[in-house]
């Protein structure tokens, strides 16, 4: 019966694996397997982490399934290449870029690989659902000013094409008639343009570009950054762990719970006040430099992701913004969320499934 019917959502992050099991109507179960303290966590190796991971998820879930139907099983789709949103097909070419980690390593491309391991063994299908690498830039946003450099979409595509979804239905409009601008506000941060569905400009959530985070730069004033960068003081990687990791909001008050700041905010802490009026500062002026892509005209500013959840933070930015169109809040990251009702509209016949293929890098 259509009501048994469930989906496997996985989320693997670098310390953590979160798991749910959902239906149509919304989650049944949901889990996060903490890997802190154990044999994962000296790994270096996501290659090494993908037999004792798939064991750990597969002793979690195995008992959930008591009474219902896994139809699919659905990963997150890790760093690929620059590709269309929307669902795709678990095959060889994807699981071999993202357990190889030919375009970047994180935990989430362990997703494809987990996805596929574990649906084999029920013997239905695999899908990734809008990898951080989705693609839809219009040729202007392209260009960064250098020629050797183009600007690249890395971005939080997977809740940034749900709150689409959901906002376009709570307008009662089709998705291709919609024109938002939506941030998404977490660990990292991205301020994206979404014209009729498309995702046409973004700030780039890893490093580079936008709004400093609670832990990630932003875009910085050039002349200083070459200068660190050829002090001698930092490797490749050393600067870059600094900017993706230690930087932002962690930076300079050496956490990245927005809570805590403002916990300091209240007892009185000046400098606290100034760098979180700052990160807000810097994501409105990127809210609107997004509005100014869409020239203006704008359904609704989104604001998402998992500091929507504060009510301080989302006010404060809406006091700088609230002159450039209406707001609504979608707060989450939503991302198991998302995962499963992809993986629904796939078997539903509602979205296309797409085909992965690789491209050779030389």
């Amino acid at each position: 019966m259509i009501e048994h019917e469930v989906i496997l959502a996985i989320n693997p992050g670098s310390t953590s694996t979160k798991l749910a099991l959902y239906n149509r109507q919304g989650p049944i179960k949901v889990e996060k397997i903490d890997h802190s303290g154990t044999a994962i966590a000296t790994m270096m190796s996501i290659q090494d982490q993908l037999p004792l991971r798939l064991e750990i998820i597969h002793k979690t879930f195995e008992p959930w399934l008591e009474g219902y139907h896994l139809v699919a099983v659905v990963g997150r789709g890790g760093i690929v290449k620059p590709l269309k949103g929307g669902i795709y097909a678990v095959n060889d070419d994807l699981m071999y870029d993202t357990i190889n980690c030919i375009y970047a390593t994180h935990a989430s491309n362990l997703g494809a690989s987990i996805a596929y391991g574990i649906a084999r063994e029920y013997d239905v299908p695999s899908f990734v659902v809008d990898p951080v690498t989705v693609d839809e830039f219009i040729p202007e946003a392209r260009i960064s000013g250098v020629p050797d450099i183009e600007r690249r979409s890395r971005l939080h595509a997977l809740n940034i094409n749900a709150s689409v979804r959901k906002e376009a239905m709570n307008l009662r409009k089709p998705i291709g008639q919609t024109r938002f601008v939506i941030a998404h506000l977490g660990g990292g941060i991205t301020v994206a343009a979404v014209e009729y569905g498309k995702i046409i400009d973004c700030s780039d959530a890893l490093m580079g570009m936008g709004p400093f985070s609670p832990e990630r730069a932003g875009a910085l004033p050039l002349e200083p950054l070459i200068k660190m960068a050829m002090s001698g003081s930092y490797s490749f990687k050393g600067l870059y762990q600094k900017l993706t990791k230690n930087s932002g909001m962690k930076g300079y008050l050496g956490t990245n719970d927005v809570r805590e700041v403002h916990k300091r905010i209240d007892e009185g802490d000046e400098y606290a006040a100034l760098i979180y009026r700052a990160m807000i500062y810097q994501i409105a002026k990127e809210i609107g430099a997004m509005a100014t892509v869409l020239k203006g005209v704008i359904d609704r500013i989104i604001i998402t992701g998992g500091m929507a959840h504060s009510k301080r933070m989302v006010n404060d930015l809406i006091e700088r913004i609230q002159f450039i169109g209406r707001i609504s809040v979608l707060p989450g990251e939503n991302e198991l969320e998302s995962l499963a009702a992809g993986g629904f509209r796939a078997i539903d016949g509602e979205q296309e499934v797409q085909v992965y293929e690789r491209v050779p890098v030389e």
